[in-house]
């Protein structure tokens, strides 16, 4: 557990609190290069202030440092001010450098991760504001969702009408429908449900859990389909290692906080079906790889992919027994310590490439690269610890 420990809070939080922080416009810096370059005036995305604030607030539920919470208080006062649209409801997609709005497209995955920040703003704090925020989140979710076929659209207008480009990235399909997304609505539906008992939120967490095994999962390959069209048509052959361990985790979860006992089982199988076919993605040095498209392997080592392997492969030793996993698990640790780490200007690489050297292209912090996936890491790892030590501890 040190170890985890040490890397969150000597490195990934400090990165990010000292930084990071915009003393001039408020908020949080929207850029720094992967030359460790801070661009002051980047335009500030939804999901990187979403994800900070969801990490300080976990960092402060979890290890009670104040500095922390004003640092999750400092992310949840900028997201209300500036993020959420008070005309039509929801949080914009993106921000000039002082705040102003300047995509106004309403992603349905923002409002996951939206979502997502201020429920455990709530869990850490207690705040009131913070829970119906959430609550907010999630009936801007479901007042859309897609009544004939099931499911979540990907994006709508400002005012929530359809929209041409629905697109997360350029790197994505124009589809109408994406395993991603849908990942990103059952993760937070979840963390929603352990503060808030609501029936109208555990159906709609039963759906999505439905929507995965029986629409995302491939129940031949047992990897996740990616792009869909309206009616679940499948639109995509590219298999994503690192969305297959990061859902085989979060899928067991989301099952989990609903305490189903006649639900477990099954989740629990296709949990370690999902994780096992990840297995395809690891090579020889502990690392995965992002993803396949035929016989194309895109030999990348992301830094989110190689985090998704640690707690995803633990998950699945410790809903198996099988040590394999712990040393899958084990090896994507090793990897991201001695590859990814960056021990002089702090956080990690975007990335390697393919032929092993550093990714200095992509950012160390911005848009798609924030302290979620290596914070979480740390923090479920710290967390697996501290729980297993309690019950070692009722038992004597």
């Amino acid at each position: 557990m040190n170890g985890f420990k040490k890397e969150l809070t000597e490195n990934i939080l400090p990165f990010w609190s000292e930084k990071m922080i915009d003393n001039e416009h408020g908020g949080f810096y929207g850029r720094i290069d992967g030359h460790d370059v801070l661009h002051r005036q980047a335009n500030k995305g939804a999901i990187l202030n979403a994800r900070i604030l969801w990490t300080f607030s976990a960092a402060y539920r979890l290890l009670k440092n104040e500095k922390y919470r004003r640092t999750a208080q400092r992310a949840f006062d900028y997201i209300v001010r500036h993020f959420i649209d008070k005309e039509y409801g929801g949080a914009y997609w993106e921000l000039d450098y002082q705040g102003n709005p300047v995509n106004t497209k309403k992603q349905t995955y923002v409002q996951g991760f939206m979502l997502y920040g201020f429920s455990e703003f709530y869990r850490a704090t207690g705040d009131s504001q913070a829970l119906q925020r959430a609550v907010d989140c999630f009936h801007w979710i479901e007042d859309y969702r897609d009544r004939q076929h099931g499911g979540y659209f990907e994006a709508f207008t400002r005012d929530w009408q359809p929209i041409d480009d629905m697109r997360l990235s350029d790197k994505d399909a124009n589809e109408k429908k994406s395993m991603n997304t849908h990942l990103h609505i059952l993760e937070p539906y979840t963390n929603l449900l352990r503060v808030w008992k609501n029936d109208e939120l555990a159906t709609a967490q039963r759906r999505l859990i439905d929507l995965f095994t029986q629409k995302i999962l491939d129940r031949r390959t047992h990897h996740l389909s990616l792009f869909f069209d309206e009616a679940w048509q499948v639109k995509s052959s590219v298999i994503s290692y690192g969305h297959d361990i990061e859902c085989s985790w979060l899928l067991y979860e989301a099952a989990e906080v609903l305490s189903d006992t006649t639900l477990m089982e099954p989740i629990r199988q296709r949990s370690l079906e999902i994780a096992e076919a990840a297995t395809e993605g690891l090579q020889s040095d502990g690392s995965l790889l992002y993803e396949k498209d035929g016989n194309h392997e895109d030999r990348e080592r992301h830094w989110w992919v190689q985090a998704e392997a640690v707690v995803g492969f633990m998950t699945a030793y410790a809903n198996s027994g099988e040590s394999r996993y712990k040393d899958a698990a084990a090896g994507a640790w090793r990897y991201i310590r001695t590859q990814l780490i960056d021990p002089q200007h702090g956080e990690w690489y975007w990335s390697r490439l393919a032929d092993g050297s550093i990714n200095c292209k992509d950012d160390k912090a911005g848009f798609w690269k924030c302290p979620y996936h290596n914070g979480r890491l740390c923090m479920e790892m710290i967390e697996r610890f501290q729980s297993r030590q309690a019950t070692d501890d009722r038992r004597h």
